[in-house]
């Protein structure tokens, strides 16, 4: 069984239903899952600053589109607000599904809307998708800039509701300022190693070894910018040796999927953080159809299956019994 910690599944579900298609889940992802054995995973309402449409527009609209779908898709959803939601999900054979925000741009500094999305069933957070904005500050922003006043009341108010942190990102003071301004688990959802592949979204040791010490999880992320430099060495193999990395240095409590596969975003929604917007995943896992090869390699290179199911999604689970309130 796998749970993915980073998918931008919404933004497809928009992007479709705003051409008049319904029940995507259903018609364009939902054999796919099944082939990679995926139980669940963070969809995110992912906000890009860069594509010219107000934040704050673009949330709402993805919004209004992802409710839809829920609403009449329930045969197949289950959104999870709490770790029974997540149990109950299994039991019936429905996809446990966290909605996630990839990004508070759209909230601007009103940090109350943060309840305001908690109580539309939001459970996970990060604060910016690369840039900087009115709480914190992404790998493209000002390397001397962190969570902003108005951030640190952010971060507090979601550990308060019991919302998932995600570091995701944020740039290394934001990171820091996350972790010193809060008490409980924090995830890096779909990151990989920096000593592996030096780009400023992988973690760096010492992020790595923090997460960790809060009990928290870093998500494996299959693009392939962020798997090596060399371009002939972004594959699968050397996508497991951050896996190896993370899981020596971290330990296996604390290592999981986020994805973030592309394969099914249309090709304009990308434009502003790709090279090549022909190759984007990791070769040899390049679909969540694919991930049984991933979990194959694993069992080769010793991983128990004890393991695997932790990697999986029990450390995930984890992390949803211990922060969802």
């Amino acid at each position: 069984m796998i749970f993915d910690g980073h998918g931008d599944i919404w933004t497809d579900v928009a992007q479709r239903r705003s051409k008049g298609h319904r029940d995507i889940i259903k018609n364009v992802h939902l054999d796919r899952f099944k082939k990679g054995n995926m139980i669940g995973g963070i969809f995110v309402i992912w906000i890009d600053p860069d594509n010219g449409i107000d934040p704050r527009e673009q949330t709402l609209e993805i919004i209004e589109y992802m409710g839809t779908e829920i609403i009449e898709n329930q045969d197949i959803l289950k959104i999870v607000k709490s770790p029974e939601n997540f149990n109950e999900a299994i039991k019936e054979d429905k996809l446990a599904i966290i909605i996630g925000m990839e990004g508070l741009s759209g909230i601007g500094d009103n940090v109350d809307l943060i309840n305001i999305l908690y109580l539309l069933g939001v459970r996970h957070m990060s604060l910016t998708w690369n840039e900087e904005n009115p709480l914190a500050t992404g790998v493209k922003g000002n390397t001397n800039r962190g969570l902003t006043k108005k951030g640190i009341e952010a971060v507090q108010l979601m550990e308060k509701l019991g919302i998932i942190i995600d570091t995701v990102h944020a740039n290394d003071k934001t990171f820091w300022d996350i972790y010193e301004n809060t008490t409980g688990p924090i995830i890096s959802s779909h990151s990989n190693v920096r000593a592996l592949c030096n780009v400023p979204r992988n973690l760096t040791d010492d992020q790595i070894k923090a997460i960790a010490e809060r009990d928290g999880l870093i998500g494996l992320n299959t693009f392939n910018e962020f798997v090596h430099i060399d371009k002939d060495k972004r594959d699968i193999l050397h996508l497991v040796n951050h896996l190896d990395y993370l899981v020596e240095l971290a330990g296996i409590d604390h290592v999981g999927f986020g994805f973030d596969f592309f394969d099914y975003l249309e090709e304009d929604s990308m434009e502003s953080f790709v090279e090549d917007e022909k190759v984007l995943s990791a070769k040899g896992i390049e679909t969540m159809a694919q991930v049984p090869d991933l979990i194959d390699i694993l069992y080769s290179r010793g991983y128990s299956r004890e393991d695997i199911e932790k990697i999986s999604y029990r450390n995930f689970q984890r992390i949803i019994e211990k922060t969802l309130s």
